[in-house]
């Protein structure tokens, strides 16, 4: 009877060994990591094609191998849209066998490609949509907000307009997720710094004409009228205000969200003294300077904008967590993922309980074409934005991740 128990015992463990073993190491035999994202849409510019160059490099830095297994970068395309996001989203993990999906440029691209993560146990990085509730009311256990999120953008460009002495305000602004907690954000720190919203208009996402949109802004007698858009909106809207005669004339008009593809899209002319916000600048230092010559050579002279980079930098995390963890689990990752402080060179800080990238921010200034050495070389870092004035304190947050 002895000798029983003990066999079923020596039995029961060897098989728990192998399930160890087996739960161990890489599925599929490959890491695959799909870039989701805008390649053909209103955003392709900010982050689309850039950005799966951005993941290829990651991979071929890193060696083209984590844990002797290939890395396969695939990519598909949302167009921004929520449905074809989710659906994309849910082809990658289900037919591309995919570990990672980064990138998604659109709130509501990537809360839908979020949710589908959930679903199916997997990591999701959001690098270039905004909305605080990716890691507030909307966060999950494997999804990382990586390079920005509005509450940034309202504490640096809203509150450096403000702190200028221009204190009235009205808003145009995209009317979805995105544009409502832009101009949310936005607001809060307007009132809280002795300024005045005087009104707003919601406009439909990938406008085609900002006329009447913008004379609304214009006859409001605002001092500041805040774009809380993003891409071919926030372009529209700076020329619609170019003819009407706004730029150059007591109003000032104040992009909360910008990147510097749009404003080579733009023009010095138009753009010159313009402020705005992001989580990485290209120019800032030597280490960013040595990977935007890089990626310049890799994506047709253009310099990437900083949710590029932050789709490098978040690959090449994720991949250093497979290789410490020695499984590409998605729990196991995430939790090595959230252990470490990220300094790589481009980016530096920590992965917080709620899933947010906390790091530094930096307010821009657009150059003015005499200041500009050439096509890259569009705007000066005029203040660091430390990284716990520039992130929602978790004590505020509504994340059920958080411990209160």
């Amino acid at each position: 009877m002895k000798k029983t128990m003990i066999a079923k015992l020596v039995a029961a463990s060897l098989v728990a060994g192998l399930g160890t073993a087996q739960a161990a190491g890489v599925s599929d035999d490959e890491v695959r990591i799909g870039v989701l994202t805008d390649l053909s849409a209103i955003y392709s510019d900010i982050e689309g094609p850039g950005a799966v160059v951005a993941a290829k490099m990651a991979a071929k830095d890193f060696g083209g191998k984590v844990l002797g297994k290939k890395i396969v970068i695939t990519s598909a395309d949302t167009q921004s849209k929520a449905d074809l996001s989710g659906s994309k989203a849910r082809e990658l993990f289900e037919k591309d066998k995919a570990d990672m999906i980064i990138g998604n440029v659109s709130t509501a691209a990537a809360l839908a490609a979020m949710e589908v993560a959930e679903q199916k146990g997997k990591m999701s990085i959001v690098t270039g949509a905004a909305s605080l509730p990716i890691t507030n009311e909307k966060c999950h256990a494997t999804n990382i907000h990586y390079v920005y999120d509005t509450y940034a953008l309202s504490r640096g460009t809203g509150k450096a307009v403000v702190d200028t002495g221009k204190k009235t305000w009205f808003f145009v602004t995209a009317d979805y997720a995105f544009g409502h907690t832009l101009e949310r954000d936005t607001t809060e720190v307007i009132n809280a710094n002795g300024g005045k919203v005087l009104g707003g208009v919601k406009h439909p996402i990938k406008t085609q004409d900002f006329s009447s949109f913008m004379a609304q802004a214009q006859a409001s007698g605002a001092q500041v009228i805040g774009l809380a858009n993003a891409g071919g909106d926030t372009i529209g809207s700076v020329k619609q205000a170019a003819e009407l005669g706004i730029m150059g004339s007591k109003q000032t008009v104040v992009p909360l969200l910008m990147f510097i593809s749009d404003v080579q899209a733009l023009g010095l002319k138009q753009t010159a003294g313009m402020s705005f916000t992001v989580g990485w600048y290209w120019d800032y230092n030597d280490s960013n300077r040595k990977f935007a010559q890089r990626f310049m050579k890799e994506f047709k002279g253009k310099a990437p904008t900083s949710v590029q980079a932050g789709v490098y930098s978040a690959t090449m995390q994720y991949l250093k967590a497979i290789e410490a963890t020695k499984t590409d689990d998605a729990a196991a990752v995430m939790k090595q993922m959230k252990s470490v402080t990220i300094d790589d060179g481009l980016f530096k800080g920590k992965i917080r309980d709620d899933g947010k990238f906390e790091h530094d921010m930096y307010l821009l200034q657009v150059k003015s074409p005499k200041e500009s050495k050439n096509k890259n070389d569009v705007a000066k870092v005029v203040k660091v934005i430390a990284a716990k004035d520039a992130t929602l304190p978790l004590s505020e947050s509504k994340c059920k991740l958080v411990k209160k």
